[in-house]
Parts: structure tokens; sequence; C-alpha cells
């Protein structure tokens, strides 16, 4: 539909932040019939949503649905309604619907089929721009101004814009730099809205290192490796950073990590450096005769421990402790990492806090604040990687742009 032919009554509604959320929204808007305009802070949108396919773009996950639904913790009752009606085949069904084809890898992972998020974006905003949707590009929302306007900051000055309904779509608070930068608690806590504080999700933590492994070791991956906290044991890899440690196998544990280091002051995580070995194999080799070789080249040609691994263990055994076979092979099994703090909410890949469900009506409504309805990460939940936080965000996008065509139909 285009812009120009919709009659002078249509209503209007204000979508405000341009990522995953905020354009399903945008879509299901424009489909029913409204002016949509998509009001975003950065000179482009999508920005999160493009930096997140870099190393390849996990739309979703394959795995079954209720295995699916439990990704989501402890607000799994919060998000799976929204996931009901959006489930991850109906994702990539939409995403097929763009032309773009999508497959599976061996986790049960789900990809498009050139593994980039730039095709799909740009499939995605021309489709959008067809139906008629108005982009407003370096427009920072800033509240609303006396008679209940819109405020924005452009490159020009403020501007003020009315709207039948509001879909926020802000973000957390991860990756600032790319827009989400969590401004908008401060605008809807003066409004009365109960907000969890921001915390950092899938994230890394600080580790006391010793300088010499900091220098030698910051950037090397450590591969092949378990790890175990709360009786929960995943293997995977992670990479060493000059503050401490992050990766995949780490953000798998990051909320209970988080959670204990908040409760606690630390946490210490349980790494397996040869989780496929047995503890008695251990035993076995590190305790076999080394003659005059060195430690060191005995833990590479019996265990094939060297570099990052080897020195991992120097670093949480002193020199005796590293001569005794018991304690030695125990460490390789189960070495125990202590974790002092996540790192900053800037650095991590999501965020976990934000607009308490309590405050929302079934159709993601702000009950204090009629007309106003928010979608993704700007909500209390949290996800692992894998596919499910990306698959909540469309989700929640969609239920709040249904949430508001079906609120702008009732009479007033």
């Amino acid at each position: 539909m285009n812009r120009n032919n919709r009659l002078p009554n249509t209503p209007v509604v204000a979508v405000i932040g341009g990522g995953p959320a905020g354009l399903m929204a945008a879509e299901v808007l424009a489909r029913g019939g409204v002016r949509v305009d998509v009001y975003d802070a950065m000179p482009s949108v999508g920005r999160k949503f493009l930096m997140a396919g870099k190393g390849g773009m996990n739309i979703t996950h394959a795995e079954p649905f209720e295995v699916f639904l439990t990704r989501y913790g402890a607000h799994r009752t919060d998000i799976e309604p929204l996931l009901r009606n959006f489930p991850p085949q109906a994702l990539r069904e939409w995403i097929h619907g763009l032309g773009i084809e999508t497959f599976g890898g061996t986790s049960g992972r789900i990809f498009p089929a050139d593994m980039k998020a730039a095709p799909l974006l740009r499939a995605w905003l021309h489709r959008l721009r067809e139906s008629g949707v108005c982009f407003h590009a370096r427009h920072r929302w800033t509240g609303w101004d006396e008679q209940g306007a819109l405020r924005f900051v452009a490159p020009d000055g403020e501007h003020m814009a009315s709207a039948d309904a509001v879909v926020l779509a802000l973000g957390g608070g991860s990756w600032p730099q790319l827009g989400s930068d969590g401004a908008w608690v401060s605008l809807l806590a003066q409004r009365g809205i109960a907000i969890a504080p921001l915390r950092p999700a899938n994230c890394g933590f600080d580790v006391q290192w010793s300088a010499y492994f900091r220098e030698h070791f910051a950037g090397e991956p450590l591969k092949s490796i378990a790890a175990t906290f709360c009786d929960v044991r995943k293997q995977g890899e992670a990479v060493i950073t000059e503050h401490g440690i992050e990766g995949g196998l780490i953000y798998a544990f990051s909320a209970p990590l988080r959670d204990e280091i908040e409760r606690s002051g630390s946490a210490t995580l349980l790494l397996d450096l040869l989780p496929d070995w047995t503890p008695q194999r251990v035993q076995s080799e590190v305790s076999h005769p080394r003659g005059s070789r060195s430690l060191s080249s005995h833990l590479q040609s019996r265990l094939g421990l060297k570099g990052v691994k080897a020195n991992l263990l120097r670093e949480v055994l002193g020199k005796e402790q590293m001569h005794d076979n018991v304690q030695l092979a125990n460490t390789i099994k189960a070495l125990p990492l202590r974790l002092a703090a996540a790192r900053p909410l800037s650095e991590a890949i999501s965020t976990a806090g934000g607009i308490a469900f309590a405050g929302l009506d079934g159709q993601l409504m702000l009950k204090k604040l009629p007309g106003l309805f928010c979608a993704g990460e700007m909500l209390d939940w949290e996800a692992p990687t894998g596919g499910y936080l990306l698959t909540a965000c469309f989700a929640s996008g969609l239920a709040a742009g249904k949430g508001a065509l079906n609120w702008l139909r009732q009479p007033r």
C-alpha cells in the first residue's frame, strides 16, 4: 500500500526502534492497513542484527518445541504465549517468504543459506517500504512533550510527532554503540513503569589472571573442554581474554554464574580440560613414570596438554601441587576457575531485566500507559545464544504489532 494513497483519517502508529522486534511490529501494522513510522537513533536500522550475523546468522533452533521453551528459564511462562503464536518453524517459513532459504546445522541451529544477515535485512526492508512503512533515521526518542506528543532529537534539531499508538522496541543496554543504550529506562520509570535493573546476559567474566598468563594467553581459545556449575555440565569452547574468560560455553552458564556472583561475591566454574577422558585414564597417564622428562613434556606427551591448557593448571596449582599426581589429575578433570565479576553490560551479547511483564497486558500494552506497547529486549527476560534470543524478539514484535492493531480497532 502506497503511503500517499492512504486516507487522511488512517491511524498512525510510531514504532520506535528498528531492530527485529520493531521491524516485525511494523510489518504486522502495515499489513493491518495503518500508517507506520519507524524511528531509529542510528543512521540505519538493524545494526545489532547485522553485527550478530557477522559470524553466521543463527536465526533460531530446530530442537523439539517443548525443549526450546525450557531455554527461557524463569521467564518461560512470560515468553511461552508469544512463542506459541510464532514458533521457530513459523519464523523459518516467514524467512522463506522473503526469498531466503534456511538450513539446519549439526547442532540444530538454523541459519540463512548464505549464513549472512544482510541479504535477509535488505529483502525485509524492501518489503516494508513497498508496504508503505516510512523510516526516520537519526531520530533519538527523548520522551513526550506537555501535550503528549513524541519528542525526537534529529540532526536538524528537535522534532515532535503524534501517533494513535506507539510500539517501543528500543532494545536492552548491551552494545550501546549500535543503538540499544538503555536510555529509555529513566523515561518510563518517570511514568511509574516497573523495570527490573538491566544486567549483562550471555557475557564474559573477570578472572584474576597472573601477569604472565594474561600476557601470553589472552586471545587463546580453549577448545574441547567441558564446564560444570550447579550440577549442570556442558561441553564446548571458550576464549581467554585480558580480563578473564568468554565464549559460547561460558555464555551458556552466564545467567546462573552472574546470579551467584551477585549473591556471594564470586562463583567457581569447574573446567574439564579432557572431557573425553575418564578420571581413571587421566590418573593413569599422570602417574606414568616420566624419567628425566620435565613435567611440561610429560603432560604434553601423555595427555596432549600444552600451551593455554597446561598453563591454566599452573594458574590454580602451586609448584608442589603440580607434582602431586592425585591433585594434578583431579584438577585436569575439575579445574576450579574463580570468576570475580560479570563483564560490563555494554560488552554483553544481550540484556537481562527490563519492563516487568506484570505491568503489561496480554497484548504487551503497558497497563499504565494505554496505547503504548513494548517488545524485544526491553522486556524482562533472557535466553542463551543459539537462536533463542532472536526468535523471542521476532515473536514479541509480532505480538506487540497485533496488540496495537486490536487496540486501535476498539471503540473509544
